[in-house]
């Protein structure tokens, strides 16, 4: 049973790193229209032609990671996903598939590879607290 469970999670569309820039936009601003979507990706990533990122959000809406009103003139898309429910996704195959399903083992290596602030180390020893006491 847990198998088949698995083999489900990994049926779901894979975000490709374009796509995930385009969910960054609309999990930040909320549902938007290709023009916002495309002026935000020039700012902060490089230039993309409006074309493509239309093409590639008519893309993700076919395979289910966009929801698309077509009720107005231009087209509002929005993800069909919670943010929250997308990063934990993608976080557990990514721990599931580098770290051997090991949250601890990732967590280590970060730790291990970035020097951390202070209050990085107090959030994350709040947090443990927090965890620790709902146990």
């Amino acid at each position: 049973m847990a198998t088949a469970n698995n083999n489900n999670q990994d049926k779901k569309p894979e975000h490709t790193k374009s796509e995930l820039e385009i969910m960054q936009v609309l999990w930040k601003y909320g549902p938007c229209n290709v023009r916002f979507v495309n002026n935000k990706l020039n700012e902060k990533t490089r230039t993309v032609q409006y074309t493509s990122t239309l093409k590639l959000m008519q893309l993700m809406h076919a395979k289910g990671l966009l929801k698309r009103d077509d009720t107005h003139m231009q087209h509002i898309y929005k993800p069909a996903e919670a943010e929250q429910k997308t990063k934990h996704h993608l976080l557990e195959k990514f721990v599931n598939a580098f770290y051997d399903g090991s949250a601890s083992s990732l967590v280590m290596q970060l730790l291990g590879n970035k020097k951390t602030s202070k209050k990085e180390i107090q959030l994350i020893k709040e947090m443990l607290d927090k965890m620790d006491k709902n146990l």
